[in-house]
C-alpha cells in the first residue's frame, strides 16, 4: 500500500525542487534538482509516547558520503518535514555499529517544548533547528549559510534567552553574565530573579547554569542549556549529571551547546561509564552554535 505522507512529501519536492528521480538498488534515495542533492526519506508512525521509530539502512548511507545530501525523517500530521544535511552528523554515521538486520536505529522525540533526534549507541541531538523547508533552501542557495556569523559565549545566551521567551517560558541566566548579553540579537526580555525556593537544595547548581527555561508562571524547571565556549565539555556534563542524580524525579531537558568542532569530543564524553550507568547519556542533547541561530530565526519568524 503506498505510502501516503511519503507521497505528499515527494510532491512538495516535485513542486518546488522538479520531479524527484529514484536512485538504483533503494526505495528511498533520490536525486533532486538534477543533481544538486540526494536525499533519503525515513517514515514512521508516532507512537504512544510521542515517538517516531527509523532504521537506516547502512548501504543506503554509504551513497549519500561525499555528496550534497540530506535525510527526511517524516511521520503522520507531521507540521513541518525534519530534514538532516548528512554532513551534520557524519561523525555519527560513520561510528556507529548497526543493529543485527544491518540498520543503524534512531527515534525522534515529539516534546512539547523541542524535537530531539536519538541515534542507538550514539547520543542525542536537539533538532530544532532542522524543522521546516528552509533546510533545502539552503542547499540550493547557499549564500544563506554564509550569513551566519561567529558568536561569543554570551551571544549564544541572548540567543537561547530569546528563544525560551519566544516559546512561552521564564528565563534564568547567571546574574553575573547578564550585562553582557547582545540585545542587538533579540528584542530585550526581563529574567528572573531567582530560581524557585522548592530547589532550595540544588541551587547553587542551577544558578551556575548558563541559560535556564521555566514554565512560565510557575517554579518548574523544564530545560538546560550550558554553552561550552572554552570550557571543557566534561564540566558541563558533570554538573547535570550532579543535578541529575539529585533529582531523577524531575522531567529537565539537558543540552550541550558548542560549535562543530566539539561535537565529536561531547560523543566521546557522553558515553563514558559514568554517564551511561546515570543515564545521563540517554537523555543529554547536543546543538551546534548555528543550530541555535537557525532555531532562533525560526522562532522569530513563527512569533510574526
Amino acid at each position: 500500500m503506498p505510502n501516503i505522507v511519503k507521497e505528499e512529501f515527494l510532491k512538495k519536492i516535485a513542486e518546488q525542487f522538479g520531479k524527484p528521480i529514484k536512485l538504483p538498488n533503494s526505495l528511498s534515495l533520490f536525486d533532486i534538482g538534477n543533481g544538486a542533492y540526494k536525499l533519503y526519506i525515513r517514515y514512521s508512525k508516532v507512537h504512544s509516547k510521542k515517538q517516531a521509530f527509523y532504521g537506516l539502512r547502512t548501504e543506503d548511507l554509504r551513497q549519500l558520503q561525499a555528496s550534497n545530501s540530506v535525510i527526511a525523517f517524516l511521520w503522520d500530521n507531521q507540521a513541518e518535514p525534519l530534514i538532516i544535511p548528512y554532513g551534520e552528523f557524519e561523525d555519527v554515521w560513520s561510528n556507529v555499529s548497526p543493529a543485527s538486520d544491518g540498520q543503524i536505529k534512531a527515534q525522534v522525540f515529539l516534546k512539547e517544548n523541542q524535537t530531539e533526534l536519538y541515534i542507538a549507541n550514539a547520543g542525542r541531538f536537539n533538532v530544532e533547528a532542522f524543522l521546516g523547508w528552509r533546510v533545502l533552501d539552503s542547499l540550493i542557495d547557499k549564500s544563506s549559510i554564509k550569513n551566519i556569523p561567529d558568536f561569543s559565549h554570551s551571544q549564544i545566551q541572548t540567543l537561547l534567552g530569546g528563544i525560551g521567551v519566544t516559546r512561552g517560558f521564564d528565563v534564568w541566566i547567571p546574574t553575573f553574565d547578564r550585562s553582557k548579553l547582545d540585545w542587538s540579537l533579540t528584542s530585550q526580555f526581563v529574567l528572573k530573579s531567582d530560581i524557585p525556593s522548592r530547589y532550595d537544595r540544588i541551587a547553587n547548581t542551577v544558578k551556575e547554569i548558563d541559560v535556564v527555561w521555566l514554565k512560565r508562571g510557575s517554579s518548574e524547571l523544564t530545560a538546560l542549556f550550558e554553552v561550552e565556549h572554552s570550557t571543557p565539555v566534561y564540566s558541563g556534563l558533570l554538573r547535570f549529571n550532579d543535578l541529575y542524580l539529585y533529582e531523577p524525579h524531575l522531567k529537565l531537558q539537558f543540552n550541550i551547546v558548542s560549535n562543530e568542532l566539539r561535537r565529536s569530543l561531547f560523543l566521546r564524553q557522553i558515553n563514558r561509564p559514568t554517564f551511561k550507568t546515570s543515564g545521563l547519556s540517554e537523555i543529554c542533547n547536543f546543538m551546534e552554535y548555528k543550530d541555535v541561530y537557525n532555531w532562533h530565526k525560526r522562532a522569530s519568524e513563527k512569533k510574526k
